[in-house]
């Protein structure tokens, strides 16, 4: 890895997030490296999800710090944290279902090209009539060079609700990567993939690293995630167990008593 790749992109401190009188996150601290594929694991209500949703600003902290490349971004918006270099994909995948595949992409780029209403307004609607705005222009050719990258640049044209379910979780990653992020937090990618979809997961997050981002993973398929993880987080009951190289967590003893009974491969 390459000096320009090294350091720390992204850093949990003392993280909690609590529900009633249970702590979905206690004090959990996770420093993530740039250019890492970094997984996050644990059993069925370790947190996970819940960590995502914090880290993405779906959910408040109630305590501890987030910081993402060296700025704190925990009390800022989903948004804000979008439009700074962080993108995220959902274990329960949210395309548009009746948009083009082609239009999902854009909104991605949308989203990032766009600062204001304001901006919009000026570029759509006081250009002259009929004017091709740039902005536009390359928010197309990007979106069908994602959909290039993905395997999906035949499909450009039909409804995403029109897509076998592996396409249609790639579409949601092309999406995530039109926001063009630095940071990529993808929950739960290979959920519902038969294992040739699996596969081709494993091919598409090695080269989405190899354009330049660093990614958080959760996952519960524990043959993916040893495959293509430079470290791995273990969460059981919102609390970190263990954390190393992939070799070092199989044979980590906290680690196997956590997953005894979930039924789980380490």
């Amino acid at each position: 890895m390459s000096d320009a790749t090294t350091g720390v992109c992204l850093t949990i401190n003392g993280l909690s997030k609590r529900f009633g009188g249970f702590y979905a996150l206690n004090d959990v601290d996770v420093d993530v490296q740039r250019g890492h594929i970094h997984a996050i694991i644990g059993p069925n209500g370790a947190g996970k999800t819940t960590l995502f949703n914090v880290l993405s600003g779906t959910l408040p902290p109630d305590k501890g710090e987030i910081r993402f490349e060296g700025k704190p971004v925990d009390t800022l918006k989903a948004y804000r944290r979008t439009e700074l270099g962080m993108a995220r994909t959902f274990q329960n995948i949210r395309l548009f279902e009746h948009m083009t595949v082609l239009e999902n992409v854009m909104v991605g780029d949308h989203a990032k090209t766009y600062e204001s209403l304001w901006r919009v307004f000026r570029k759509t609607i006081l250009q002259r009539p009929f004017a091709a705005v740039p902005e536009e222009r390359h928010m197309r050719e990007r979106a069908i060079e994602l959909l290039d990258f993905f395997g999906l640049a035949g499909k450009r044209d039909a409804d995403a609700s029109d897509l076998a379910y592996g396409e249609r979780r790639r579409l949601e990653m092309a999406r995530a990567l039109a926001t063009d992020p630095q940071l990529l937090l993808l929950d739960e990618p290979a959920a519902g993939m038969n294992p040739q979809e699996t596969e081709n997961l494993d091919q598409h997050i090695t080269r989405i690293r190899a354009r330049g981002v660093t990614i958080v993973l959760v996952e519960h398929d524990m043959n993916l995630v040893m495959e293509i993880s430079d470290r791995i987080t273990v969460l059981s009951f919102g609390q970190k167990i263990a954390e190393g190289l992939p070799s070092e967590i199989q044979s980590d003893p906290a680690v196997i008593e956590a997953y005894l009974g979930e039924g789980d491969n380490l």
